[in-house]
C-alpha cells in the first residue's frame, strides 16, 4: 500500500512540475506583448510572431478612436476561430495592398468586445466612419467579397 501511494505521489508531483514549467515558458514568450497582459491564452502566444497579426488594437486605444471621431477600419478575431484563421492571411494582406489600416482587436483576450461591439460571430470587420458603425461583414467571405467590401467602406 504504500509503494502504491510513494507512487501516486510522484506521478502528481510530475503532472504538477509539468503545469508549473508551461505555465512560466508561456509566461516568459508573453513578455513584451501588444496586449499589455501579464499572461495570454496558447492560442494567441501561437500567432506573437505571425505578421499576419501585427497590428493589435486595445480596448481602451479602440475607444478613444470611435470617442474622437476617427475614421477606423477593425477586424475582430479569435485565435480559436477556424473561420478566423482562414480569412485572415486573406484579409491582412488585402487590406496591407489596399492602402487600409487594419486594426485587430482579440476578443478571446479581451471579451468585452463582443458586448461592446455587438460582434455576434468571428470574423468581423467594422468599419467606423466619424465616431460611428456605417459598415459591417462577418464570417469568412473570400478574397473578392472582402476586397469589394474595403473598397466600398474603407477607401
Amino acid at each position: 500500500m504504500k509503494k502504491i501511494i510513494v507512487f501516486l505521489v510522484i506521478v502528481i508531483a510530475l503532472f504538477a512540475g509539468i503545469a508549473f514549467a508551461t505555465k512560466v515558458q508561456q509566461e516568459k514568450k508573453a513578455e513584451g506583448n501588444p496586449y499589455n497582459k501579464d499572461s495570454l491564452n496558447s492560442e494567441t502566444i501561437a500567432l506573437l510572431d505571425d505578421e499576419n497579426y501585427s497590428n493589435i488594437i486595445l480596448p481602451e486605444e479602440l475607444k478613444e478612436k470611435i470617442d474622437n471621431g476617427e475614421d477606423v477600419t477593425v477586424y475582430f478575431y479569435s485565435p480559436t476561430c477556424g473561420h478566423c484563421r482562414e480569412a485572415t492571411p486573406v484579409v491582412k494582406p488585402l487590406a496591407d495592398e489596399l492602402g487600409i489600416d487594419l486594426f485587430q482587436y482579440n476578443v478571446l483576450e479581451f471579451e468585452q468586445g463582443w458586448d461592446d461591439y455587438n460582434i455576434n460571430s468571428t470574423p468581423t470587420i467594422i468599419q467606423f466612419n466619424d465616431g460611428k458603425e456605417t459598415a459591417r461583414i462577418e464570417g469568412n467571405r473570400g478574397e473578392g467579397t472582402f476586397k469589394a467590401w474595403f473598397k466600398e467602406n474603407s477607401l
